[in-house]
């Protein structure tokens, strides 16, 4: 099992990652963040709990059967990939990722290795 911050360092270590963040979309609040250069990730992490809002919103108005597994969003430049915690669907995990050096699938495969290990206290 991994804390918050081993595993925010494990999420650093992932070529072309910027920085990251895990988040309390209920709350808003931002559990623990690492790197961002000039992006405030605890802003952008919490700024994203609409983004899970609205599309949990929607699977809930559309009666699907489903839970988020993530959520892509594609800038010209970045990736900003959401991943649900796996234990509790309430905590994500919000990482920018750089289009040039990431690797998108190896990215989403160390995210959810990450994931499995992550432990809330």
């Amino acid at each position: 099992m991994a804390s918050i911050q081993e595993s925010l360092e494990k999420i650093a270590a992932i070529d072309g990652a910027v920085g990251a963040a895990l988040v309390d979309y209920q709350s808003g609040m931002t559990l623990g963040t690492i790197g961002g250069g000039s992006m405030d990730m605890e802003l952008a992490g919490a700024s994203n709990t609409e983004v899970v809002r609205s599309k949990k919103k929607v699977i809930d108005q559309l009666s699907l059967d489903e839970h988020i597994e993530d959520i892509l969003i594609t800038l010209e430049s970045q990736y900003h990939l959401i991943r649900m915690f796996h234990e509790n669907d309430n905590v994500f995990t919000y990482v920018v990722l750089d289009r040039d050096k990431a690797n998108l699938a190896l990215s989403r495969m160390t995210l959810e290795t990450i994931d499995e290990e992550l432990e809330l206290k």
